[in-house]
């Protein structure tokens, strides 16, 4: 299974990210309620915010938070490497 990218345009934590890249991981458990145009959905709601990271082990920012979609609560976890411009999304289901 290989990441995929996207190309995106939001501002997280005061940083420009132009790219998504989605782990496949999400498909051994969650194929069938959750699909990478979910996870963007999920992403763009992440545009203007500003929050702490739940752990740090550098270059990489570790972040989890529960997130509304069409009156779904999904949980998405991703990661922001220090001085990148990308999102990498490690996991992401329905809660």
């Amino acid at each position: 299974m290989n990441r995929r990218e996207y190309e995106i345009s939001i501002v997280f934590n005061g940083i420009k990210i132009k790219k998504v890249i989605i782990d496949p991981h999400f498909e051994l458990k969650h194929a069938a309620s959750i699909t990478d145009e979910i996870i963007l959905a999920l992403v763009e709601k992440l545009d203007g915010l500003v929050m702490p990271p739940e752990d740090q082990k550098p270059p990489y920012s570790y972040f989890v938070d529960d997130l509304s979609l069409n009156n779904k609560l999904y949980r998405l976890i991703w990661l922001v490497e220090d001085d990148q411009i990308y999102i990498g999304v490690i996991n992401a289901f329905r809660r």
